[in-house]
């Protein structure tokens, strides 16, 4: 999977939700898919989508009875290619 944006200096937990909220982005999963799929403890899933979401990285979203949360459009692939190069090399320096 080529990733994007988003998942520079991440922690593996992390990486890990970030890959299957990818995967399954159109659909979204619930916290109890996401664990099942990330295959991270509760603690680790925990952390880990906190830490996503201060990032603006996640949404979470309402849908009928469930939760779903979803990536941000911003690190879909085929996103990150939308952009301009200048915003593209803007998101590689460290300011």
């Amino acid at each position: 999977m080529a990733r994007s944006r988003g998942y520079g200096r991440r922690d593996e937990h992390e990486v890990a939700v970030l890959d299957a909220l990818v995967e399954w982005r159109e659909e979204g999963l619930t916290v109890f898919e996401l664990r099942a799929t990330a295959d991270v403890s509760i603690d680790e899933l925990e952390e880990a989508l906190r830490n996503l979401k201060d990032d603006d990285l996640i949404t979470v979203e309402e849908n009928g009875d469930r939760t779903v949360i979803r990536p941000a459009d911003s690190i879909a692939p085929g996103k990150a290619d939308e952009r301009s190069f200048l915003d593209r090399v803007r998101d590689r320096l460290p300011f």
